[in-house]
């Protein structure tokens, strides 16, 4: 009996969708290392680490949000408006000649500044002025966008300290940086209010019955709009990631970003009808969908098929999460 106790749990935990995703990730490097030895270098490593790292803060915001059954498209939006908010920032104060470091510092503040306001403005359609998610995080998108265009006139913000370089791109290990060694900070953290805290299971709650979540005490509106707060914020500090890897700020840095983060967090088993998921299962994906377009790159499929590799993993995803609703009911 013990034995049969000891083999169950073994197959449940080979079914955990965050298993069956690191063995799907471990198969797809294999095939791609055989297609092209490069990609199992550490320069391609590193190269996805810089690629995953912006991609996993939006999902992570994203996340939360589609866990309590909501969405927000502005994630890529609001990653460009910060970065170009915070190249400006450091641009004039360097040029004023104050210590980079604290120019730097402003810099950040101020994209984190703008993520707040983008979250903020979310959270306040949804709940107070009832807009849909779909709906209000989409006039977002293209208020960020449009932003980003007026701030910048549709060109790149330079003028950066050589520090920004440094801090964004000296390697330690060969393949990380200080940001990525911030960005596992902030997806432990994230990981442990999600999964061990009490802010994770109210989140939880609303997405599988608001109405139940609001009869047990839970102020649902607050709520929510902490949600699309911290998924604003986490765009703005992916902006920051971007920008700390380019030494300049992009309006155009975000675009289709906010596919790649629902792709990472439906991928990751996340259910769009919210209720359900796992940070460590979104983690994975967003590792497989940076690593799938990097791979491309390396064997020679053309760039401009990207996203409609994003779109059919997305798809895929949905499917079989709708397989597996029906044979659960």
């Amino acid at each position: 009996m013990d034995m049969q106790g000891k083999l169950a749990r073994l197959k449940a935990t080979g079914l955990r969708q965050d298993v069956v995703l690191l063995l799907l990730f471990c198969v797809m490097v294999l095939a791609f290392s055989l297609a092209n030895p490069r990609f199992f270098s550490i320069r391609a490593m590193a190269n996805i680490l810089q690629d995953f790292s912006p991609v996993v803060l939006m999902a992570i915001g994203q996340t939360f949000v589609i866990a309590s059954r909501g969405i927000d498209l502005s994630v890529g939006s609001v990653l460009g408006l910060a970065g170009v908010s915070m190249a400006l920032v450091i641009r004039a104060a360097n040029e004023a000649g104050l210590d980079p470091w604290l120019a730097i510092s402003l810099g950040l503040a101020v994209a984190v500044g703008v993520g707040v306001v983008a979250g903020l403005i979310n959270g306040i359609l949804i709940t107070y002025c009832r807009l849909v998610p779909f709906v209000a995080t989409l006039a977002t998108m293209g208020a960020a966008a449009g932003m980003s265009l007026v701030l910048t006139g549709g060109t790149q913000i330079a003028g950066a300290p050589k520090e920004v370089i440094l801090l964004g791109n000296a390697t330690y290990l060969g393949a990380l940086t200080v940001p990525v060694i911030a960005v596992f900070v902030i997806i432990v953290v994230s990981w442990a209010f999600l999964s061990r805290a009490r802010f994770g299971r109210w989140t939880y709650a609303i997405g599988s019955n608001p109405f139940a979540a609001r009869g047990a005490g839970i102020d649902v509106e607050r709520h929510l709009i902490k949600l699309y707060l911290l998924s604003g914020v986490l765009a703005a500090l992916a902006g920051a990631f971007v920008y700390f890897r380019l030494g300049s700020g992009s309006p155009l840095s975000g675009r289709g970003g906010e596919l790649n983060a629902i792709a990472a967090t439906v991928i990751g088993g996340v259910s769009l009808l919210g209720g359900t998921g796992k940070l460590t299962g979104v983690v994975i994906g967003a590792l497989i969908t940076t690593a799938v377009l990097s791979g491309l790159i390396l064997i020679g499929v053309q760039p401009n098929w990207q996203q409609i590799v994003v779109a059919a993993l997305i798809a895929l995803a949905v499917g079989i999460q709708g397989l597996g609703a029906r044979g659960g009911r």
